[in-house]
């Protein structure tokens, strides 16, 4: 069995499509019907004439990733996809080949595949693995540092318990053969969150993940009402705008601080708790994200309910961080940095 990382798009574009219609997809729209490149001579040929302006080291790249997803990912293969909205990741297998497909819009290039867990927090991920889930081009195999055994751990619920590599930390990503075909581009963004994430699990936990929300808010320029531990009837913060917090929009908040995914009864209640408080809108915060049926029913509920999971709560807290109190801060030790941004052609 071999592990492959397969992103769905650039911008988590093609995801929804791959979990509902059980594929993994890729982009390269510009590209025909991969299946007659069957070496990667013929491959980085297809690559070169389908578009001339490529790089001869983006056409190497190119021409890895495809010939590896067309060709050399196999059935029986297991599949990782971080979700590009959500921080979680969704594991499946390989069912069957690669196919050429013209009814899905611009998704052409498709592997069909058994998705068994689409909710798989981020933070259940040592670094190393997450290193390898943050390379930045869109096919790869994740194969040091025993992947394979520890994402079937993972699947069955098992901690992970791996470590870094002494040449992982030296900036071996743990991902696919090192040639010059499939060397990888590291999402040093992405790094940088994860290593966020695993300490906000770590040092908020149950109701402090609450106080850092109310914090968030206030820092939004809510005037914010916060529960205290203990029954809190089904809201956690009130908040609203002005000086006394009597304008709208009027915000009943609930956070919930589980590893599991929030399910649809929880969302329910808040909307509840919004009408018995006569709230405009509502938040509602799960750090284990939520399950696809949450995520089908907020659509219906687009103008008066917000979902964040780990990754929404990271961004607000990025967006407002000077504007947090020291003493929070000083929890939360944060410092923004510069990193060169590596040329989409090489990475895609």
């Amino acid at each position: 069995m071999t592990l492959w990382m397969v992103r769905g798009g650039k911008w988590g574009e093609h995801e929804r499509v791959a979990l509902e219609r059980g594929l993994a997809c890729i982009g390269f729209e510009y590209m025909p019907d991969l299946s007659p490149a069957s070496t990667r001579e013929l491959m980085f040929d297809l690559v070169r004439k389908s578009n001339p302006e490529t790089s001869e080291n983006g056409a190497y790249n190119f021409t890895g990733q495809l010939f590896a997803f067309a060709h050399r990912m196999k059935t029986g293969d297991m599949v990782a996809m971080p979700l590009k909205n959500r921080s979680q990741v969704a594991i499946g297998r390989v069912t069957g080949p690669y196919s050429y497909r013209t009814d899905l819009g611009e998704i052409h290039h498709v592997r069909p595949v058994e998705w068994i867990r689409t909710d798989i927090l981020r933070t259940a991920f040592s670094q190393d693995l997450l290193y390898s889930l943050g390379s930045a081009m869109t096919v790869c195999r994740i194969k040091r540092n025993n992947a394979e055994a520890r994402f079937k751990d993972i699947l069955e619920g098992k901690p992970d318990n791996g470590t870094v590599s002494y040449n992982a930390a030296k900036g071996d990503h743990g991902n696919a053969e090192t040639d010059k075909e499939t060397e990888p581009l590291a999402d040093v963004e992405r790094f940088a969150r994860d290593q966020i994430l695993g300490y906000l699990e770590k040092h908020f936990k149950g109701h402090d993940l609450a106080r850092l929300v109310d914090a968030v808010l206030c820092a939004e320029g809510y005037v914010t009402h916060f529960s205290e531990p203990g029954p809190d009837g089904g809201v956690d913060i009130l908040a609203g705008l002005g000086t006394l917090g009597f304008d709208g929009p009027k915000l009943c908040v609930q956070v919930k601080s589980s590893k599991s995914p929030a399910d649809v009864r929880i969302l329910r209640e808040l909307q509840g708790t919004m009408t018995t408080f006569k709230a405009d809108q509502g938040l509602l915060v799960s750090w284990g994200g939520f399950n696809n049926p949450v995520m089908k029913e907020a659509r219906q509920s687009f103008f008066s309910v917000r979902l964040w999971d780990a990754d929404n709560l990271v961004e607000a807290i990025l967006r407002n961080y000077e504007r947090l109190p020291e003493d929070l801060k000083s929890e939360l030790p944060l410092k923004r940095i510069w990193a060169l941004v590596p040329e989409e052609s090489d990475m895609t």
